[in-house]
């Protein structure tokens, strides 16, 4: 009885051993295979072009190939879903705007994953300011103008394609007094012509994408959504001075990766994060798409996550805002 306890024993131990050797070699060999970059905008999108850029840098840093997919719709969820559902190894990990992370409650009935149980950070790379815009040929030339117009209109059009597109149009709403009717789309890109020929009266959009439009004359940018003006477009004022009080809201993205990777794969990936971020080519990549590097790590990350939270709760309940 004694040996056959010992033998089972001794089993169990060794299988046990062999396990952790094989985690342990996976941990330490990785990456040894292509890594997936899960983004939650369409092919070209402003997020995406940023997406693919530090996509390319993780992929010199880590000497694997860099794979991108796309999954677009539900203003980000799908691809925060299939990210949050994957093996946590390491090889597939989201690229996403703080929003869905701190919002997703506020924007999605059902909300098929935990963000603070099913995700763990990696670190933050960078922020990406919106703006309020109407079509080159509206009349407003200024958000003081755009209020006016359409408190004097009986039927107003406004679009968005994100949470943070989404929250801000009623931030914007709330603090104004205008009323407009909410249009999603799937990707700013289908939105831009309706911008453009009028039947949308104005959209909040993401900075990055906004400035290609604004400077082909397509679209007119009134003002910024961050505390300070953006780079790129240096002649347009904040919300703040543009007259809208108390109106800063400027996004930041991160990486994550499935709740359950090994930590020194996180650690890994953190660091390459880093790195990425502090990049001189980075920053100046930067400046022309209208957006600036965030050089947090996946500590850092967590406790700005914990902080938006809670800033999310309270601009949630002045805009009246709940689940669609």
């Amino acid at each position: 009885m004694t040996t056959r306890r010992t033998f089972v024993q001794g089993a169990i131990a060794a299988t046990a051993a062999s396990t952790f050797s094989r985690v342990a070699f996976a941990q330490q060999g990785y990456p040894d295979r292509p890594i997936h970059i899960v983004v939650g905008f369409a092919a070209g999108s402003g997020a995406d072009i940023l997406c693919r850029f530090y996509g390319n840098k993780l992929a010199e840093l880590s000497g694997q190939t860099v794979i991108i997919e796309n999954k677009p719709g539900a203003v980000s969820v799908i691809a925060a879903n299939v990210v949050a559902k994957s093996k946590p190894d390491g090889y597939t990990m989201l690229f996403s705007g703080n929003s869905v992370m701190v919002g997703g409650k506020y924007l999605v009935k059902d909300l098929p994953f935990d963000p603070v149980k099913e995700f763990v950070s990696a670190g933050a790379f960078l922020e990406t300011p919106f703006v309020i815009a109407v079509g080159a040929q509206s009349p407003a030339k200024a958000v003081s103008e755009l209020v006016t117009l359409l408190k004097s209109k009986t039927q107003n059009r406004s679009a968005y394609t994100n949470p943070t597109g989404q929250l801000s149009t009623a931030l914007f709403k709330a603090r104004t007094g205008v009323v407009s009717e909410n249009v999603s789309y799937k990707t700013t890109g289908d939105a831009i012509p309706d911008l453009t020929n009028g039947t949308l009266d104005y959209m909040i959009l993401d900075g990055t994408f906004a400035v290609g439009q604004v400077k082909s004359g397509r679209i007119r940018a009134l003002a910024a959504t961050s505390a300070g003006r953006i780079s790129a477009m240096p002649d347009v004022p904040t919300m703040q001075e543009a007259g809208v009080k108390d109106f800063v809201f400027s996004p930041w993205w991160g990486g994550y990766l499935p709740a359950g990777t090994p930590q020194p794969i996180v650690d890994k990936i953190s660091g390459w994060m880093g790195q990425m971020a502090k990049a001189p080519d980075s920053a100046k990549f930067l400046e022309t798409m209208a957006a600036g590097p965030v050089l947090d790590s996946a500590k850092e990350m967590d406790e700005r996550l914990k902080r938006d939270r809670g800033m999310w709760d309270k601009l949630a309940a002045d805009a009246n805002l709940s689940p669609g």
